[in-house]
């Protein structure tokens, strides 16, 4: 009898255990309720100052780059300048082999020596032809030769005079001389080396006139330039100065575009001071043109315009379906607009709002029913239950 009892009782236990594990587990199971705040991450309205820019890469050069070449061909006899150099205008780069041209110039004026002996002689037989003529011991046939043949005489003589000219300038031309002040960039030639000027003038030497003032050629995309003025500041940094901002102003927004694979772009040209002379041509510049700034803004942040709630990830507005973590900014009356969400009674209520400049991490707000220290939603801590994705983009 008392084993019965004992067995029965053990059995009771037993069930009363599963029963409070079943319990457990079904109240562990049981979704619980969290509130607004702690399903959504938020941030707060604020003000401050931002900046808009546009970026592109661009090219270090000098202002004014000089190529200085030879209208002679020859073989380079001798090299007076080299790379980094200074120099100064007039001042002797390098000279050619003088000697054929030298000869070239010797047989000229010895034509012009002929010439004026060929002059003289014809200058006497036209005065002896009008004595003769008076006399009536010649004919007007003969007169009228020999005044024919002293204007040729005459015309010879200068075109002798005019070739002798030009091989004396060629002659000169062997010594090629800086036309401005500068840094000899590249030299392109050496010592015994030929230089051939048969179709057009080879270049020798390249001088950058001033390096303590360059300019940065960069191409800015046409979506970019319609916001690009003349005097706009920028800053850049080169791959030779990581840790270092450089500052230049826009000096130029060249019209004439470049279209690379369907792709438009403009040249921008940037203005820098280099008084030290530690940007060097061919540089890479990354470029951010300053393009506007709010110094006392009301800003929300990107995320917050990204996000939208899951209730609404699929509404339809507008006749389009808008996808959850889009970002929702339209135009209206050539105002950008878009929406956020507060949290307001635990729930997110869109607020629309009238956007401004943005440095693609804050957004400037112009209009609408945001203050100070409103919290906007920038993501949903809660997992989908689809699996799918759920509050702003990150990319």
């Amino acid at each position: 009898m008392m084993s019965t009892l004992l067995k029965h009782k053990r059995l009771l236990i037993g069930l009363a255990a599963l029963v409070l594990a079943a319990g457990a587990i079904a109240w562990m199971a049981a979704p619980k309720k969290v509130t607004g705040e702690e399903r959504y991450a938020t941030a707060v309205v604020e003000r401050g100052p931002i900046t808009q820019t546009v970026a592109a890469n661009g090219t270090l050069n000098p202002v004014v780059l000089v190529s200085v070449g030879s209208q002679v061909s020859g073989i380079v006899k001798a090299l007076h300048a080299d790379f980094n150099d200074r120099v100064q205008a007039g001042q002797v780069l390098l000279e050619l082999d003088p000697t054929l041209l030298q000869a070239q110039l010797n047989q000229s004026e010895a034509n012009v020596a002929s010439a004026k002996a060929a002059l003289q002689l014809a200058q006497a037989n036209e005065a002896r032809a009008r004595e003769l003529y008076a006399k009536e011991y010649v004919t007007r046939q003969d007169l009228d030769t020999a005044v024919q043949a002293l204007e040729s005489a005459k015309a010879q003589l200068e075109l002798s005079k005019a070739q002798a000219a030009r091989d004396r300038t060629n002659l000169n031309y062997t010594v090629v001389r800086s036309p401005v002040s500068g840094v000899v960039v590249s030299r392109v030639v050496d010592v015994g080396q030929t230089v051939a000027a048969s179709f057009q003038a080879p270049v020798l030497f390249t001088i950058a006139k001033d390096l303590s003032h360059m300019q940065i050629d960069s191409a800015y995309a046409e979506a970019d330039v319609g916001n690009i003025k003349i005097g706009q500041p920028a800053s850049f940094r080169v791959d030779a100065f990581p840790n270092r901002n450089f500052q230049g102003v826009v000096r130029q927004v060249r019209l004439n575009p470049t279209t690379l694979q369907n792709v438009v772009t403009y040249d921008v040209v940037v203005a820098v001071d280099n008084p030290g002379q530690v940007l060097m041509p061919g540089m890479t510049a990354y470029v951010n043109i300053t393009v506007a700034q709010r110094q006392d803004a009301l800003l929300v942040p990107n995320a917050a315009l990204r996000f939208r709630p899951a209730e609404n990830a699929g509404e339809k507005k507008g006749g389009g379906e808008r996808k959850g973590g889009e970002r929702a900014k339209e135009k209206t009356d050539n105002a950008l607009t878009g929406v956020v969400y507060v949290l307001e009674n635990n729930q997110p209520k869109a607020v629309r709002v009238t956007l401004g400049i943005t440095d693609n991490r804050m957004t400037e707000v112009l209009g609408g029913d945001l203050k100070d220290g409103h919290k906007l939603i920038v993501a949903d801590r809660q997992p989908p239950k689809d699996g799918g994705q759920r509050g702003p983009r990150l990319f």
